[in-house]
């Protein structure tokens, strides 16, 4: 357990945006390193021992124009050694470097060799003795809406062990269609990365080596299935405040821990209107109380602080009527309303937003039923899994190049999975409630209720989605623009390291034998 923290004694910060290295014909070039360092993230914490992107956590903020290109050379500086527990039990990791990253642009439309698939890692020194397309520049083509996207750590059976340490950071691409619509802008437009972590009297990170209660002969280190801080972090700081004017502010939202998700809520009472998701702007604003959001989902919101001048406002994680009193993570974020107006607001709140083709038109060739499903190791570990399949199991899934398919993810868990698609933008049909248990009991499915539309706030693209257990999530998504080898996995990060991740691939009918 962490030490008793005064909550909202720091001022929240802001990452710096990147500047290029060159900026010319051939795209926009950035260098960007992996290192150690130590960094204070609250008042009475000694500096903790953290990795980052660039020397800081959060890494620096990307911004990119649609249709630029853009090129980040990664090098990892970090040392041999992890400081947080290696388990090497599964993926043959006692054959691989302790150390070794791969960097995934959550979100891009990117060709396969520089989506950061996880066996492409390289360590230190630039050593490349991953798979052969392993590269050490990736290219962005930004060729997509305007969205908030982030980059984090994706290298195999280590990833949340390293976003836990500190490698994860924003990417925003921006567009002409969204500026034109005169949302809060400037210093009013605010990137707020919420992370939980455990801390130590010493201020080090605390990452726990074993399950709860391990079972006799279990290894040590052994994964866990999930992992919950019990301090709320954003953009960096413990528990931070955010002075601000009475006016309207836009703050795109990303939940970047590895397990929990947050029940959103202002203490005041007021809406959130929310503009955008994963992909970019809703096709209308949508008026929240509250916003569910799950591990590696954006929420792009608007919260006016015109009627609160002089208040103080909480950003809150709704924990439920059965919160353990002693629970803290029901603070996120404290607003000050405190600041004079330096301008008139004339930003705009749109009723109207953008347009978002509907998929349901396209010719389907092809409807899988996928399941999630929960099954146990050697050891008595909790082992999850994508259709009964591990990760070294060959390729089932080989969708065609510009074709469009429904995937239909049947959740067998006790627990919500949010599952994110490499590549492409998806768009949600439906969800249907069925008998868990009888289907747990002899493989019957009974629907229990008919199919739910999205929410309001899902109507847009989504590259993550959350799939509830006893539920059947369908999905519908056109695999473009790109073929070759990508991923899809639960972004849970303990489940996306074992062994909740599968392959797919992108098949290019022209270049088949």
């Amino acid at each position: 357990m962490s030490p008793k923290l005064e909550k909202f004694v720091d001022p929240l910060q802001i990452m710096k945006t990147l500047n290029p290295k060159e900026n010319g014909r051939g795209g926009t070039y950035y260098e960007v390193r992996m290192q150690e360092f130590q960094q204070k993230l609250h008042r009475d914490l000694p500096p903790t021992r953290l990795w980052g992107y660039n020397n800081q956590y959060p890494g620096p903020t990307i911004e990119a124009k649609q249709g630029e290109v853009v090129k980040v050379k990664w090098k990892n500086n970090l040392p041999d050694k992890h400081f947080l527990p290696v388990d090497k039990t599964f993926h043959h990791l006692e054959h691989m470097p302790e150390v070794r990253t791969v960097t995934h642009l959550h979100g891009s439309e990117t060709r396969p060799d520089s989506d950061g698939y996880p066996d492409a890692w390289f360590t230190n020194n630039f050593k490349e003795v991953g798979e052969a397309f392993t590269r050490k520049v990736y290219e962005y083509p930004n060729n997509q809406r305007g969205a908030t996207l982030w980059y984090h750590d994706h290298a195999m059976g280590i990833t949340r062990l390293n976003v836990y340490a500190g490698l994860a950071g924003m990417y925003i691409i921006r567009d002409e269609q969204e500026k034109s619509l005169k949302l809060p802008s400037g210093s009013f437009e605010i990137p707020l990365l919420i992370q939980d972590r455990t801390f130590n009297d010493d201020g080090s990170l605390f990452y726990p080596s074993q399950p709860d209660n391990p079972a006799e002969g279990l290894p040590n280190p052994s994964i866990r299935p999930f992992f919950l801080g019990d301090t709320i972090l954003v953009n960096g700081k413990v528990w931070p405040f955010l002075e601000v004017e009475p006016r309207k502010y836009r703050f795109r939202i990303l939940n970047g821990s590895n397990t929990r998700g947050y029940q959103m809520e202002l203490d005041s009472g007021q809406s959130f209107y929310q503009i955008g998701s994963d992909g970019g702007l809703l096709p209308k604003t949508v008026m929240m109380d509250s916003i569910l959001i799950e591990p590696a989902e954006r929420m792009d919101v608007i919260v006016d602080f015109s009627q609160y001048e002089g208040k103080t406002i909480t950003l809150k994680n709704n924990l439920g009527p059965n919160t353990d009193p002693a629970d803290q993570t029901g603070d996120i974020l404290q607003f000050r309303v405190n600041q004079p107006l330096s301008s008139q607001d004339n930003s705009h709140i749109p009723n109207r937003l953008s347009y978002v083709p509907s998929l349901k038109h396209n010719n389907i060739s092809a409807i899988r039923n996928l399941k999630l499903v929960s099954t146990t190791d050697q050891y008595s570990r909790t082992l999850l899994l994508l259709d009964n399949k591990m990760w070294m199991d060959p390729v089932t899934e080989k969708p065609r190049l510009d074709t469009t398919e429904i995937w239909s993810l049947m959740n067998l868990t006790n627990v919500t999975h949010p599952i994110h698609i490499h590549l492409i933008q998806f768009q949600i049909l439906d969800r249907r409630p069925f008998d868990l248990d009888r289907y747990n009991e002899d493989r019957t499915i009974i629907f229990t209720g008919p199919a739910q539309p999205p929410k309001p706030n899902e109507y847009g693209w989504k590259d993550t989605v959350a799939v509830p257990p006893g539920e059947i999530t369908r999905l519908i998504m056109r695999f473009s623009p790109y073929s070759g080898s990508y991923v899809w996995h639960c972004h849970v990060l303990e489940h996306e390291d074992y062994d909740m991740m599968r392959p797919y691939m992108i098949i290019d009918p022209h270049k088949e034998d």
